[in-house]
């Protein structure tokens, strides 16, 4: 049986807020929340609060990093905003996933795919946390990442480089990945065999990160790829009822329950 993750069971530099279940159930599923580049992770507890999905725990963890103050005191086309905090080009904080901050001559913006290895490293860390100290099968397990989020959370679960203790996490079945804008990093290992976690990519229909080759991409190292296209521009988080409605589907098919599967869902 699955238990709530406590503030203990992680080091105290990683900053995240743990979000019960709603009517504080028992967990069986747990999500985690990944932030775009340049926000923090309150935006992304609210969001768990909001989706109020049954008997599923959150985790809303803070990127690993902060932006150095020369970029968030700079014009707004420096590019450190995704959900909204740093939207205007000025913060007082802004985190990202990198494992550096890189600069996009050609754009103006900080670059998003600037290499994961330390939060691959400490995302796996949490996650066998989750698995081996709390009790959740990786099946159990959901992500939700935003831009550079969702960038980290493809990383970590197609990483097939083994940790220590083994298996490589891209052999295990997770309970899914929603990313919306976030598409494979560059950095990413491949291997032979498909990672056998379904995800959801979700972007906009124009100046978006999922371009077609982004989604090639992801068909070549994962095995179950949908792909939602959004009518209007860039790739920004879900605005209405219609945008949001393939994700909550997703969570429908891929959410463990105590009580079953309700007749007539299918689950996969």
């Amino acid at each position: 049986m699955p238990r709530l993750p406590t503030p203990t069971d992680f080091p105290p530099s990683l900053h995240l807020d743990i979000i019960p279940p709603p009517n504080n159930s028992p967990p069986i599923n747990i999500l985690l929340l990944l932030h775009g580049l340049g926000d923090t992770k309150a935006p992304f507890t609210t969001l768990a609060r909001s989706l109020n999905l049954p008997e599923t725990a959150c985790l809303a963890i803070q990127g690993l990093h902060p932006i150095p103050q020369i970029f968030l005191d700079s014009e707004p086309s420096t590019g450190v905003a995704s959900s909204g905090v740093a939207s205007s080009g000025v913060a007082s904080s802004a985190f990202h996933w990198g494992d550096d901050v890189l600069i996009d001559e050609g754009k103006g913006e900080i670059e998003m795919d600037s290499g994961f290895e330390k939060t691959r490293e400490v995302l796996g860390s949490v996650v066998r946390m989750l698995m081996e100290g709390c009790g959740f099968p990786a099946r159990n397990i959901l992500f939700y990442g935003f831009g550079q989020g969702g960038m980290a959370a493809l990383c970590l679960i197609s990483s097939s480089s083994s940790p220590n203790p083994p298996p490589p996490l891209s052999t295990l079945e997770f309970g899914g990945v929603i990313s919306i804008g976030g598409r494979l990093p560059s950095s990413s290992t491949s291997s032979s065999a498909k990672c056998k976690t379904p995800i959801l990519v979700c972007g906009g229909s124009n100046s978006t990160q999922i371009t077609r080759q982004a989604i090639d991409g992801l068909k070549e190292r994962f095995g179950t790829v949908e792909y939602v296209r959004w009518e209007k521009r860039g790739d920004s988080m879900p605005g209405s009822r219609e945008e949001m409605l393939p994700l909550m589907r997703f969570f429908a098919r891929r959410l463990r329950s105590r009580v079953g599967v309700p007749e007539g869902a299918v689950e996969v």
